[in-house]
Order: structure tokens, then sequence, then C-alpha cells
């Protein structure tokens, strides 16, 4: 890995952390636990469409397992590692579509994250409990995902925008 990647990934990690503790603080709905804005997949989005897709995977393995380890815990880590697979797995493959807008990506990636949470809950708690959360998890991962995927179209834009003008 040249320097260059190496350095981006450090910053892309850091971002991605502190994106994620400011999230920590954002309560969306406080009656559900564990339903926030997913601020850090930004960067994950990001990587999606800006670097190899095995430069993707180290990245979220990275935010999962720092975050777990700085604001978490080792249960936290196995939903927030099943989320994070499932949705970058395709994430990375929805790209691959000619054309495809970074929108649908982060919506599909809002939905599998929580379905691969959900398939967690089901392991270690019990189908039924994780029955009658999933819908408003669902409704709130269509929402963040729809939410992000908006938010990135515009920072992708500028980010587009600075490196024609930059040459970068």
């Amino acid at each position: 890995m040249k320097i260059r990647t190496l350095t981006k990934m450090a910053l892309l990690t850091a971002a991605a952390l502190i994106l994620g503790y400011i999230d920590s603080l954002i309560p969306l709905v406080p009656s559900i636990p564990g339903i926030k804005l997913g601020l850090s997949n930004l960067v994950l989005l990001y990587a999606v469409f800006y670097m190899r897709p095995a430069e993707t995977l180290i990245l979220m393995l990275l935010k999962v397992g720092l975050s777990s380890l700085l604001f978490g815990n080792a249960v936290g880590a196995l939903y927030a590692l099943a989320g994070g697979v499932l949705s970058v797995t395709a994430m990375l493959l929805l790209h691959r579509i000619p054309g495809i807008s970074v929108i649908p990506v982060s919506t599909v990636g809002g939905i599998l994250h929580i379905v691969g949470q959900c398939a967690v809950g089901c392991i270690l708690i019990s189908f039924r409990p994780v029955l009658f959360y999933a819908p408003w998890l669902l409704i709130s991962g269509t929402a963040t995902g729809l939410l992000l995927g908006i938010a990135a179209r515009a920072a992708f834009y500028g980010v587009e925008r600075y490196e024609r003008r930059s040459g970068a």
C-alpha cells in the first residue's frame, strides 16, 4: 500500500470515528434504542465510490473495530460487524452497475446494515423480540440511508469540483 493511500485511510478512519462519536450524542428516537443517523457511513460511501474495494472493506473493519474499542463493547461490535460487512458488500456490488447514483447505494446499504444486525440479534437474543423491533429499525435504516445518500451526493459534487480544479 502506498504512503498516500495509507495516509488517506488514516484520515478517513479518524473522520469515521469522529462522526461516529458525534452520532452517538444525537438521540433520534429516545424510546427506541439503537436508532442513529449513521454519520460515519458517509466515510464508507466515499470509500465505495472513490477507493478500491479492498480499501473500503479495510476501512469498514477499522471503523467497527476502533469504534467498538473506544466507545462500545464486544456485543456491539458483533452487531456492527454483521451490519457493516453486509451493507458494504452490497454497496460495492451496486456501485458496479453503470450509472447508479449514491442515493440508492446508500439506501440499500442502510437497509442491509439493519438486516445484518437483526440476524445477529436473532442469534444472540431470539427471533421474537427482533421480529417486533425489526420494522422500526428497517424504517429508520431506509430513512437514514436515503438522507445520507443525499448528503453524500452533495459532498461528492464538491469533491469532484475540487479535484477538477486542483488536478488531484
